[in-house]
Parts: structure tokens; sequence; C-alpha cells
């Protein structure tokens, strides 16, 4: 694949090119052209910009990733300390279902499937080209452009309630919705499931994925045929989900006995992983952003590199916290569950007791670790952390040895002149109080890398967006609307007891399921993969209330359209419809 980076400042005619034919997309080309001159250059050079423009667009952390984490009861985003994230009060917005037609994160979320949507359709047609001269590389590659089409048409149905139907770009787009959009996508998928490649690499679209993107889209069919309705769940549809969750299961894939190393340096030959972003340096665009937008911006999670750090964003809901600790009642999660946290600081016990301590006094109150082998803790991050710390002038304090000294992590961006350690509460919400720096437990899913020398650039972490757990959760659950309550216990009972690296966290197996267990163990299992407002809406868990959240406007299920597409497309009549409640 050609190095290509994508310019910030894209045009506003980009949002129409999926609706109105072709236009020139501003972008920077770093060495060749993008089609090159040989068979496999003109492949790699088609394909390069779509896989990179999902990973670099569409899947930034403030594009569809965060779209869909705020909107949910798993993240809250609040104006750090009156100073840092407001950005216009989108992520507030969202979170509260109160957003506008000018929401920038919903706008940007817009643009860019929309952008990347447009060059899919340039790469299908420029590989159907030439297919048809015989080159067989750029045939297989074709049908992974018809499937991401498919793919990225399904984000914006999900988001916004309808695909965007062309067969060539110099046409202009039919826009479906409900039914007819379900059937188109349906058709597209079939149209590559049984000629698509099925090697096991995760970085391209394969048949495994393909047949992933079938049973998602007959698990949520429900939901697109009525977006504001009661979901009517189809045996049939249910028995198509069952069909490909099984195919991909007896498939090559495996699940991962350690549940974070699905989401640690080198996972790309983790043998869960089904579809994921590919950041091993091929196209120069790795981003760290879904591991460092969480975490403490205090902390320094790869002293090798002082310039890492974290940016105290999104932080855990307390009611999404609840949910563990509704499941696990007096048993911290941390210890009844392997998916909730996994310890790597380990403070010795002569450090772990913090009575009279502060910033102030505890100059000796440190042990020593290699910079390399320092690796904060991970998934739910609760309490005080622990991580290295600079001096006045910026320098990694170290011990006689040149190890890194390990401390408390301080407080600098919300303690002032009393300085103190950064404490996650549990308690995080809009008020000036529960919106400090330090408040709300963190997500820390995703390993920092060590290839990150920043807090946002670089990364060995390919970014999962389908694996095999979520297969399992995929046919549990179609069995369970189907009526077969033992055969869905069996599979989550699958997936929990999978996660056995640490025999101690081991989840137990459950021994009843119904609807609402099986909703919860979705947020256990995929916390942090921007799916959680799916599955709220197809569990009719939308229109609930939780922090910060009180609308339950069915109508606010979809987002709207943003106004300057609609706008653009006004010549148009009746083309882009803004959606309703809007």
């Amino acid at each position: 694949m050609k190095n290509i980076r994508l310019n910030k400042t894209l045009p506003l005619i980009v949002i129409l090119f999926t609706f109105l034919g072709c236009t020139d997309l501003e972008e920077e080309v770093l060495d060749e052209s993008l089609t090159g001159t040989g068979q496999a250059e003109i492949v790699s050079g088609s394909i390069a910009p779509v896989y990179g423009l999902l990973r670099a667009g569409v899947w930034m952390h403030t594009v569809n990733f965060g779209l869909q984490e705020v909107a949910s009861d798993e993240g809250i985003l609040p104006y750090r300390g009156g100073t840092d994230w407001y950005d216009g009060g989108k992520f507030i917005a969202v979170h509260q279902h109160l957003m506008t037609p000018s929401n920038g994160l919903v706008t940007d979320t817009w643009t860019q499937i929309t952008l990347t949507l447009s060059r899919a359709q340039i790469a299908a047609e420029r590989l159907s080209q030439e297919a048809k001269k015989g080159n067989a590389g750029a045939q297989d590659a074709y049908y992974e452009m018809v499937a991401m089409k498919a793919y990225l048409n399904m984000l914006a149905l999900d988001n916004w309630g309808l695909v965007f139907k062309k067969e060539l770009s110099s046409e202009r787009s039919q826009i479906l919705r409900r039914q007819e959009a379900v059937d188109y996508l349906e058709s597209e998928l079939l149209s590559v499931v049984d000629v698509i490649k099925n090697d096991k690499d995760p970085a391209r679209l394969n048949q495994a994925a393909v047949k992933a993107f079938l049973a998602r889209l007959y698990l949520n069919a429900a939901v697109y045929r009525d977006p504001y309705g009661k979901p009517d769940f189809r045996k049939a549809d249910m028995d198509k989900v069952i069909q490909y969750t099984n195919d991909i299961i007896s498939g090559p894939y495996a699940l991962s006995p350690e549940y974070f190393d699905l989401f640690s340096d080198n996972n790309h030959t983790n043998p869960e992983l089904i579809f994921a972003l590919d950041q091993r340096g091929v196209l120069e665009t790795e981003h760290q952003r879904w591991a460092y937008w969480s975490i403490s911006g205090d902390q320094v999670p790869r002293p090798e590199f002082p310039n890492t750090r974290g940016t105290d964003a999104v932080a855990v809901t307390p009611d999404f916290y609840q949910t563990w600790v509704d499941a696990y009642g007096n048993t911290d999660p941390a210890d009844a569950d392997a998916r909730f946290f996994k310890k790597n600081t380990m403070v010795p016990d002569n450090l772990k007791d913090l009575t009279g301590m502060t910033p102030l006094n505890d100059a000796e109150h440190y042990y020593c670790v290699d910079a390399t082998a320092f690796e904060q803790d991970r998934g739910i991050l609760r309490g005080v952390i622990w991580g290295p710390r600079k001096d006045a002038n910026g320098n990694i304090l170290k011990c006689d040895d040149g190890k890194v000294r390990i401390y408390p992590v301080i407080n600098r961006r919300t303690s002032g002149a009393n300085l103190q350690y950064v404490n996650h509460t549990r308690q995080v919400d809009f008020t000036t109080e529960g919106s400090l720096h330090n408040t709300g437990y963190r997500f820390s899913k995703y390993q920092f890398s060590h290839t990150a020398t920043n807090c946002c650039s670089y990364s060995s972490v390919d970014l999962v967006l389908v694996r095999l757990g979520e297969i399992y959760l995929m046919r549990a659950e179609a069995k369970l609307r189907n009526g077969d309550n033992a055969g869905a216990l069996a599979d989550v009972n699958t997936l929990r007891t999978a996660r056995n690296a640490r025999p101690d966290q081991t989840p137990d197996a459950l021994t009843t399921i119904d609807l609402d267990v099986l909703f919860r163990e979705s947020g256990f299992e995929l916390y942090w993969e921007g799916f959680r407002r799916n599955y709220q809406i197809r569990f009719g868990k939308y229109e609930g209330g939780w922090t910060g959240k009180t609308d339950g406007d069915v109508h606010k299920r979809l987002f709207p359209l943003p106004q300057r597409a609609v706008d653009g497309a006004s010549s148009e009549e009746d083309f882009l419809v803004q959606n309703q409640g809007y």
C-alpha cells in the first residue's frame, strides 16, 4: 500500500460527493500516485485510501468511536475543569441526546463516513475495470470494496437510518431507508460472501468478516425496518444470524485466554481477531487515540518516551460501573471478572498505604522498574494510580541504577497549589465538582503501545472492529430470541470461561440467562469498542435515564442529518430529508 496522509481541511463539497457525483478530494500523497504503474500498485493504490480513511477518519476517537461511546450509558465527557474538552458542547449534547443538526461530533462522523464511502466507490470502479483485464488481484480487491461499501453504509444506517445506493461515481446516489435499505445491504453482502477471500489475516475484509456483517444486519434488521417502533425480531432473521455465526465459530478462530491480549501490542496475530485496522506501520497513519483518550493527562504511560500522556476525556458513567456491581454483589468485579481489570503496576506492600502521604512529603515513596517494563493497569481504572514522575525540568525521575521511579501520580491538572494525587472517583457528571480532571473511573482497555512516542500517534496495536467474542454474543442473542435459552446460556458461558489466563479472575459460568442478563454480558465483553449504543437500542434501553441524560425521545435513536448536508442537497427536492425530531 502507498503512504497517504489526508489533508485535515477537506472542502465542504466533499459532503455532497456521495450524493451528486464526482468531485476532487484534497489529499496529500506522500510518495507515488494512488494508482502506480504495475498491477499490484493499482490494487494497493486503490484500496489504501479506503482503509486509511477508515482508521484515520471514521474510527478516530472524536469521530464515530466517540459518537457511539458518549451517546450511550457507557461513557461521559464533561467540560474538564472548565478548560478541556468542551468543544462547543458537542460531547455533552450527544450524551444528553440533545444534539442538533449542527452538532460537530455528528457532522464530523457524517463527513468521514460519506468521504470513505466515496473512496470505496471509486476504488471498486477502478478495480472492476482492472479485473476485466485479467488482474486476479484486482478482482479479489473489488470484492473487498463491495463489502467495504456495505459496511460503511451499515454505519450510516445505524447512525442516520439511511444508506446510499450507487453503482457509478458519476451517478447521483439513491437514498434508501428501512426495509429497502436492509434489502440493499443484504444483496451487496450476499454478492461477495461466497467469492471473497477466506484467509485469516484481519487487516483485510475477508469471508468471515462479511459473514459477521450479515449476522449484524439480520440481528439489527428489526430496528432498521422501524427505527422508532418496538423491534419485531423475526425467526427467519435469527436463523440467519445463527447460520453465519455457526460458520465463523466452526472456522479457524479461537477465543483469547488473556482478554487484554486482544488489545495489546502485536495483537495482529491474535487468533480471535476477524477484522481490525492494521497498525503495523504500513500507511504510517497509526494512532494511539483509543488508548490515550480516557486515561489521566498526568500519567506518563511510556516513560521511555516522556512526552506520552493521557488526556482526561471520556470516563465510565457511574451507571455502567453499577452494572458490574449488580452482577457480582459483595465481590469486587476486579476479583470476579478478568475482563474488568488486570493489575500491572505491582506496588510493593510496604508502599500501598498512603495514609499521611502527599506529593509534598513522598519523595522517597517509590519503587523502581525498567523504563520499557512499566505498564499501567488495564481495564477499568479506579482510585489512585501509579506511574513515572518528572522533575521541574520535565525529566523522568530515576533510581540510582537508571531504572524509573514509580510514584502515586500527582494531579497537577486540577488540584492547584494544594497538590494531591490523581484519584479517579466513581462519580462524574456535568457539575463543576463532577467535571474535575480526576473524576470518573477510566477505560484503559487498549495498551498504550511501546511504539507510541507521544500522546496520540504511532501504535502497534490494531484497532479491533470484529472479533470472535462478538460472534458468540450474536449467536447467543439469536438463540435466545428464538426461545433456545439453553443454547444461549452455553454460548455465553463458553465466552466467559474462555478468559482463563488468570484463573482466579476467570468469570464463573452463569446458571440462568434472559435478555437483561445477555445485555449486561454484552457490556462486560464489548465495552470501549463502540457497540454500546447499538445494543442499547436493540435491547430497548436507549430511552432510559442515566448520569447527565434524561431525554427519552425515541427519535433520538437516530442522529440528525448535518444541516450543511441538507442545505447542500437542497437543490434536489426531497432528496435528503431531515430525520424526525430535529
